[in-house]
């Protein structure tokens, strides 16, 4: 994006008044934040059942330019990427989620559009046994999928223990925080969240000097659910953030994995309940994660299969833009929605309708979870 649509973008995002539903609404309609900005005092048209406040808000937009200069400003000198939707850097996972945030302030070097992300999240309160569910899982990660970035929330318990592991693992990870760049909460995790900048990153949708505030917790969890493939509840009581997450994982049609517990162990009850209700997978172990997310490294297996399906693939009647997910869905075993979104670059709505097109040509079979395979 140009400095100015960026500044224009971020100036939008301090509009009070105004939804992440009626903004989405605005940039489908006029294309960029500049053409919003220019046609700000006359937007009714554009959104018929917005309130009379969010219109007068958006009329005056203007009055947010030195809110958004100052922090381009500190962008710049922090060397933070300002990431509008339209860049190809933002997580185009999360670009597919109709509550994506417009605005994402990065700093790290992991690619966040890589193949394989993975997001982990539990309880605060960690037991000995959590703690052991994270190094044992990232560690065998590691082994099975090299190439994965673990996501999480660098709050205490669960999450600061699985982006540590990484670290330790040589697996990049990154944290997504409920303020701005500008500090670090808790205070506590400084020296974790500074290694993570160079092994990783660290992601938010708010500016800097933003007041710490428990809403935005919640908030961010569906960042945390929407920029991976998949969901892991490690440890978690009856209720937590956790829970809300892995929900909030489900209606973004990702797939929800917990760690089992023992019956009676408090900080297992919720990840059990998962499970009983149908609501997660079973978390066994890495490999089984990961060739159930069709993630398994066997090259060798991945080039017979796309050589075996080959010709099939050019003799059939396939359009375009069909034989590009087949082609896709020929790299590996099988895969989700989200993960063809991203390697075809087609847009998830469109996509689901050329899967079921897929279907009924008897191409590809959905499986449980979401995701889809070849018929061979």
């Amino acid at each position: 994006m140009t400095e100015q649509e960026t500044l224009y973008m971020m100036a939008l995002t301090q509009v009070p008044s105004l939804s992440l539903t009626n903004l989405h609404q605005l940039i489908e309609d006029l294309g960029t934040a500049t053409a919003i900005y220019e046609n700000r005092k006359d937007l009714s048209g554009q959104l018929p059942f917005a309130s009379k406040n969010a219109l007068d808000a958006l009329a005056t937009m203007e009055s947010h330019l030195a809110r958004a200069e100052a922090e381009l400003a500190f962008c710049q000198k922090g060397k933070v990427q300002c990431l509008g939707m339209g860049d190809e850097a933002y997580p185009q996972r999360l670009k597919d989620c109709p509550d994506a945030p417009i605005v994402l302030y990065y700093r790290g070097t992991a690619n966040l559009n890589t193949q394989h992300i993975v997001s982990m999240v539990g309880t605060r309160q960690i037991t000995p046994y959590g703690k052991d569910l994270c190094r044992s899982f990232v560690r065998d990660l590691k082994q099975v999928c090299p190439d994965a970035v673990v996501v999480s929330g660098l709050a205490y318990g669960v999450d600061v223990h699985c982006h540590r592991a990484a670290l330790s693992e040589g697996l990049e990870t990154v944290g997504v925080l409920a303020h701005g760049l500008d500090q670090i909460y808790p205070r506590l995790h400084r020296e974790t969240a500074t290694q993570m900048v160079g092994q990783g990153g660290l992601l938010t949708e708010y500016m800097s000097k933003t007041i710490i505030d428990k809403r935005n917790f919640v908030q961010r969890n569906r960042i945390v659910a929407g920029m991976a493939d998949a969901v892991i509840v490690v440890e978690s009581a009856a209720r937590g953030g956790s829970l809300i997450t892995a929900d909030i994982a489900q209606t973004y049609n990702r797939q929800v994995w917990a760690c089992p517990g023992r019956v009676f162990d408090n900080y297992s009850s919720g990840c059990n309940k998962l499970i009983a209700s149908n609501n997660a997978s079973l978390l066994n172990s890495a490999e089984d994660f990961c060739l159930a997310m069709g993630w398994t490294n066997d090259v060798q297996h991945r080039k017979q299969l796309s050589e075996g399906i080959q010709q099939e693939l050019f003799a059939n009647n396939f359009t375009d833009e069909e034989q590009l997910v087949l082609q896709a869905l020929a790299r590996d075993d099988s895969k989700q929605i989200n993960v063809l979104a991203v390697e075809t670059n087609i847009p998830v709505g469109q996509l689901s309708s050329l899967l079921f097109s897929l279907e009924m040509k008897g191409a590809v079979q959905m499986l449980v979870g979401g995701k889809y395979k070849l018929m061979r």
